[in-house]
């Protein structure tokens, strides 16, 4: 029967934010079982905001989470998607800024913060969320599903008209091995002809080459190029498990997805834990038993 976990001690770490470009302090620590994972900002009166659907505040181009009292942490999902897919259920994020940082825009740093901690478990068995029936969204030949599973697997799709990008695909069970090391390092992205508009809008004012991977009309601004040849699937995979995580309890289920981004994540979650039917809460063993 598996437990579950925190980290071991504290560990933290300093950057920037992707979008507003603000500096950022970030600290994660131990917390109680049953606690989940709480984001809590240090300069406004320690607010505690939960890692949860019911806190989703904005979906454009990355996740952001809102207090009651109008507090906003923003671009959670990759912080999120490591902490899901390494097998940490409770801790506590203190930010002293608005937005997690983007580090070298990857999940890599986190897993090192995390395997610098160290894991900790508890007598309290984990509780998974298993899908027992189909769920999907789809809007303008894009879309997202999960499928009845005793495991936590994914299927993605994505196509980008590009000579470097193209259609891409990756299937794999997630287990912290397979993500740290074909998911984890992948970076977010973005297209040379985009910037403008997006610097328009008020985003990426943090990013660089040193944390986001820019593709230019026939190639890559970066000079050390791609880490896979399907990066932008592989983070797209990222970015679907931190926003699946917010469902606050680990997953077994397959989950498929084409095309599909943060909106779209949001929206199966929301149609995952408004219907009671279809999932159950198990512990591991139980939900293997009930499908052999």
């Amino acid at each position: 029967m598996n437990f579950e976990t925190s980290i071991r001690r504290p560990v933290e770490i300093d950057g920037v934010g992707l979008h507003h470009g603000a500096p950022v302090h970030l600290r994660i620590t131990p917390a109680p079982a049953a606690t989940g994972i709480v984001f809590i900002r240090t300069d406004l009166e320690n607010a505690h905001i939960p890692a949860s659907w019911e806190f989703v505040e904005r979906v454009s181009y990355a996740t952001s989470l809102m207090h009651p009292r109008g507090i906003f942490i923003s671009t959670t999902e990759h912080l999120l998607s490591v902490l899901y897919s390494m097998g940490i259920d409770n801790a506590y994020i203190e930010l002293d800024n608005l937005e997690v940082p983007i580090l070298d825009g990857s999940g890599l740093p986190f897993v090192a913060l995390i395997r610098q901690a160290g894991v900790q478990r508890y007598r309290r068995p984990k509780r998974y969320l298993k899908i027992v029936k189909p769920v999907s969204v789809e809007s303008n030949g894009k879309s997202v599903a999960i499928l009845p599973s005793d495991r936590f697997e994914l299927q993605c799709r994505n196509f980008f008209d590009h000579p470097l990008v193209g259609e891409q695909s990756l299937q794999m069970e997630v287990t912290p091995e397979n993500y740290a090391s074909a998911i984890a390092p992948a970076r977010t992205f973005g297209f040379e002809y985009e910037l403008d508009q997006m610097r328009d809008m008020g985003l990426i004012r943090g990013a660089t080459l040193e944390n986001a991977v820019c593709f230019t009309r026939d190639g890559i601004a970066n000079p050390g190029g791609l880490r896979f040849p399907d990066e932008c699937c592989r983070h797209k995979a990222l970015d679907l498990i931190g926003d699946l995580a917010l469902i606050g309890r680990p997953l077994l289920g397959r989950l498929v997805a084409e095309k599909a981004g943060h909106a779209m994540h949001v929206a199966l979650v929301n149609k995952i834990v408004s219907d009671k039917s279809l999932y159950e809460i198990v512990t591991l063993d139980q939900g293997i038993a009930r499908t052999a």
